[in-house]
């Protein structure tokens, strides 16, 4: 099977569980707590739990945070295609209120200096896939480098960027060049709005597709619309659960999906495992909550003895 090498920014998640959001000056006791490796390293552990070889190849720190994430990666069976940097790993408070949705305050640290040597010492196989964030290309240094090395990347090669909240408010020379190299765009539906400024969400889908990438727009329980390059855009129905965190539910999306067409699936179908691998994920505290391939498998039949 090819691999997934990610560029995007592994970073750690300090996670409190709240009955709601704090009003300012006031101190709320977490119903819940943990620390967890979260950002891309979500998409890795979708990808590697369905049996992919999965590489990190963007940047970390040297600092106690640096450590963590390499040993969490190392543990997930992932990758590491660089050395440590000086400094530490960039970590965020990641707050889950009733009902999954999260709320996140965000430091910045060694994962943002990615730099143009480490890219250029990237080689890829065959047809591995590559993953890109739109919290790297939001960084800098990191975010110029990407943005001057990926047009090089071999066109074997199958690119998809996760943009993020942050992707649509970069710079033209960041985010013309990004567009111009992808094969797949994967956002949510806030995110393919912001892209676009459609109206809906099956208008900016099929905006994002007529410049020439295929279009994940994944919306929660609903599941996703996809259309790949120069169809029409059609819907992946989602699977009704009980959700209780929703942290990291999109990047096991991108990674199960990433992880499927790297398999040999159809796209359409891609899109269908991938929506149950984030289905299973919400019910799970933590972002690196995905299934392994054969608890999806189990899911799929009981969801859809068909």
């Amino acid at each position: 099977m090819p691999r997934l090498v990610s560029v995007g920014n592994v970073v750690v998640d300090l996670l409190a569980e709240l009955p709601r959001l704090p009003v300012p000056g006031e101190d709320l006791t977490a119903t819940a707590s943990g620390i967890s490796i979260g950002g891309s390293a979500n998409s890795l552990v979708a990808a590697r739990r369905q049996g992919m070889e999965a590489i990190y190849a963007g940047a970390f720190g040297s600092g106690p945070l640096g450590t963590f994430v390499r040993a969490e990666l190392e543990r997930e069976g992932i990758g590491i295609a660089h050395a440590a940097i000086d400094g530490d790993t960039g970590w965020d408070v990641a707050m889950v209120q009733p009902g999954g949705e999260r709320t996140f305050v965000t430091t910045v640290g060694a994962e943002a200096r990615l730099d143009a040597a480490a890219l250029s010492a990237l080689s890829f196989e065959g047809d591995d896939l590559l993953h890109v964030s739109g919290y790297g290309l939001a960084r800098e240094p990191s975010g110029s480098s990407l943005a001057a090395w990926l047009p090089a990347v071999d066109r074997a090669v199958t690119v998809l960027l996760d943009p993020g909240p942050l992707f649509a408010g970069l710079a033209p020379e960041i985010i013309d060049p990004v567009l111009a190299r992808i094969d797949w765009w994967s956002g949510n539906e806030a995110e393919a709005l912001a892209a676009t400024g459609a109206p809906d969400a099956e208008t900016a889908a099929a905006d994002l597709t007529a410049r020439g990438f295929g279009v994940v727009v994944r919306q929660g329980p609903s599941g996703c619309l996809i259309a790949e390059r120069g169809t029409a855009v059609h819907r992946v129905p989602g699977f009704a659960v009980d959700a209780i965190d929703s942290n990291g539910a999109g990047d096991t999306h991108v990674g199960v999906f990433l992880a499927a067409l790297a398999s040999g699936i159809a796209p359409g179908e891609a899109a269908r495992r991938a929506n149950a691998a984030a289905a299973i994920a919400v019910t799970r505290r933590g972002p690196t909550a995905a299934p392994a391939a054969d608890e999806l498998d189990a899911f799929l039949q009981s969801a859809d003895p068909s």
